[in-house]
């Protein structure tokens, strides 16, 4: 049984809660709110590529030198020539050339040789904003269902949704009703199809097969009075659950 909470998008300092996680930012769009609150929850930062652009952009000018990320990875196909300037000044970034996400992935685990002044992360949280509207973007979204991050407790978070892989095998999801809700998806992303129970839903399933060609509950509602959802699934799918308006 794997249990789940997302305690990172409670209002805390990294420092004070003792995990150690890291947040990558990819190329999309996010709120101040958002990037406030995934920054000081987490204890190492990395820009993926025209991520470093986000980065500067929702910053102010004195705001840039207080927020750096430990490493900026990518073919800098998509960052700005003003951004690259003003963040090769100020982080250290030793593989410049490297390929984009999908080669930073595999290598999280072995950041310690990258990072300027702090420990490798124990245990890798991975939060970014994730996309599939274009096919580099599908790119990011399959790396994470498909190996890249499996293994890890990797989150996937924009300012509508967080989601993650949920393994072949049993789940408790601690559900903070503060924060996440109503709805939720159970996604099979990647595989032909799963067995999925669940309880905890509003529409539980029991031995109900999933697949892009039958069944898929994309569109459940977690239950206000339960404070957790369990989920049994016979392969790796995809959890999905909506973000109140304001985390």
């Amino acid at each position: 049984m794997t249990t789940w909470t997302v305690e990172f998008l409670q209002p805390q300092d990294a420092s004070e809660s003792g995990s150690d996680r890291a947040l990558i930012i990819l190329n999309q769009p996010f709120s101040e709110e958002l990037f406030y609150r995934l920054w000081t929850s987490s204890q190492w930062h990395c820009c993926a590529d025209g991520g470093a652009n986000r980065l500067f952009d929702i910053l102010a000018a004195a705001q840039r030198p207080l927020f750096l990320p430990d490493l900026i990875k990518g073919d800098l196909d998509s960052i700005r020539d003003d951004v690259k300037e003003f963040y090769l000044s100020h982080v250290y970034s030793p593989s410049l050339t490297s390929a984009f996400f999908t080669k930073y992935v595999p290598s999280s685990t072995s950041l310690s040789s990258r990072i300027r002044t702090r420990t490798r992360p124990t245990l890798m949280k991975c939060v970014a904003a994730i996309s599939d509207k274009e096919a580099h973007e599908q790119n990011e979204y399959d790396v994470v269902l498909l190996g890249g991050l499996r293994g890890n407790a990797s989150f996937a978070v924009t300012d509508d949704n967080v989601g993650w892989v949920l393994d072949a095998g049993e789940h408790t999801i601690h559900i903070d009703h503060s924060v996440l809700g109503p709805t939720c998806g159970l996604l099979p992303v990647g595989i032909a199809s799963t067995v999925l129970s669940t309880t905890g839903l509003r529409w539980n399933l029991s031995n109900h097969e999933s697949s892009f060609d039958g069944l898929m509950s994309t569109s459940n509602h977690v239950l206000p009075d339960e404070g957790s959802v369990w989920i049994k699934t016979s392969n790796p799918i995809w959890w999905t659950v909506e973000l109140r308006s304001r985390v």
